[in-house]
């Protein structure tokens, strides 16, 4: 059976998910290996996903999100992020004139910035 010939999109998105795969692997400490053991995927075809010559299926992509303990999204594009960055605490974070202490690293955020923090959380606004 011949295989469907693949858009240009989606040899973009080996691309970037050998990329994507590659620095998760790095990072890690693991090889190739380690992975084909733990979640199963034949090596064969992992190595395909690493060198950008396969596009994963999308059980292939949660399994390897479970394993690098990723959102799917960091992993492969096709996919959308779970988590919507519009929903941080830190929109609601109140910054009001009042005796609230902020830190960032264990340090008082100095006034400038914090005025500075705020005309940013207003959208430019005064």
């Amino acid at each position: 059976m011949a295989r469907t010939e693949l858009t240009p999109q989606d040899k973009e998105y080996k691309k970037i998910i050998s990329s994507r795969l590659n620095n998760l692997l790095n990072s890690s400490g693991r090889k190739q290996i380690d992975i084909t053991r733990q979640v199963g995927i034949p090596a064969s075809t992992l190595t395909g996903y690493f060198k950008g010559t396969r596009l994963p299926s999308p059980q292939n992509v949660a399994k390897l999100a479970e394993y690098f303990n990723v959102d799917k999204s960091a992993i492969d594009p096709r996919f959308k992020p779970t988590h919507d960055p519009k929903e941080d605490d830190l929109k609601t974070a109140d910054l009001a004139d009042d005796d609230t202490i902020f830190t960032f690293e264990g340090k008082p955020i100095p006034e400038q910035d914090l005025e500075y923090m705020k005309r940013l959380l207003r959208g430019g606004r005064k």
